[in-house]
């Protein structure tokens, strides 16, 4: 196995909105081609730390560097120069109504690229094909159900080709079925193209389905517990609130 080549890595991470803290001193490092998890209870900061990861929020103290290179340091132009690798699948799918799956994931590709329309066309029928929706280029998103615009919001999501895919909550108001089959479409998306994917989640399931590296933040304590692989972390960390939750559907199973 060749030796784990850092990819991003958090540094002294403050969050806050004025003056509510909601967590400190966050540092964690992922590796390229890991499947990060950031983990935690409802109100721990899951989604904010998310949003200051792909720029939409800006942290309080300390920085993100994408390649060892400072991502909130650096100027606005080389930070929109980074946001470029970023592939990014929002809870909703954030599909445009108004537009077919196609015109969707082209998007993208006509603001950034010199791409001739069928070109766009045509990288978009192959990144629809890569998430099992080949042949609904045409259909728009009031005509598939919830998982397959899931699965349209990770082909536009991947238009661009980005070195990194962030997904928040990707399994939410999806049925297990469904959320299985979008758990094991990472994972191939992951080995087929080299990806390093950064997921939000508190679903067990999915933790343990596709994750190999995470952060565990903690609401009470307003900072991380632990990182590393979960199920090293459910089975050996010393901290019981770390356990606890990724036991808890075993705890579930034996009190039935």
């Amino acid at each position: 196995m060749p030796d784990p080549q850092p990819h991003i890595v958090a540094e002294n991470l403050t969050m806050a909105y004025g003056d509510f803290l909601i967590q400190e001193n966050l540092n964690f490092t992922i590796n390229r081609g890991d499947v990060f998890i950031i983990m935690g209870g409802s109100g721990c900061g899951k989604s904010t730390l998310l949003k200051i990861m792909i720029g939409l929020k800006s942290p309080k103290i300390g920085d993100v560097f994408y390649d060892g290179q400072p991502f909130w340091g650096g100027s606005e132009a080389e930070r929109e120069a980074t946001k470029r690798k970023f592939g990014t699948l929002f809870q909703s799918g954030a599909l445009w109504s108004s537009m077919t799956l196609a015109e969707n994931i082209g998007l993208a590709l006509q603001q950034y690229t010199d791409l001739e329309d069928a070109e766009i066309r045509e990288v978009a029928a192959y990144k629809l094909m890569l998430v099992g929706l080949a042949g609904f280029e045409d259909y728009y998103p009031s005509e598939i159900s919830g998982g397959m615009k899931k699965r349209a919001g990770l082909a536009r999501a991947m238009a661009m080709d980005p070195e990194i895919l962030f997904f928040d909550e990707p399994s939410a108001g999806l049925d297990p079925i469904s959320a299985k089959l979008l758990d094991d479409l990472i994972l191939e998306l992951r080995e087929s193209l080299g990806t390093t994917v950064v997921v939000v989640t508190h679903e067990l399931a999915s933790i343990f389905a596709i994750g190999n590296n995470s952060v565990f933040l903690d609401a009470d304590a307003k900072t991380q517990l632990a990182t590393g692989d979960p199920r090293e972390l459910r089975d050996h960390h010393p901290n019981y609130v770390v356990r606890n939750f990724l036991q808890r559907g075993e705890a579930a199973a034996s009190a039935a």
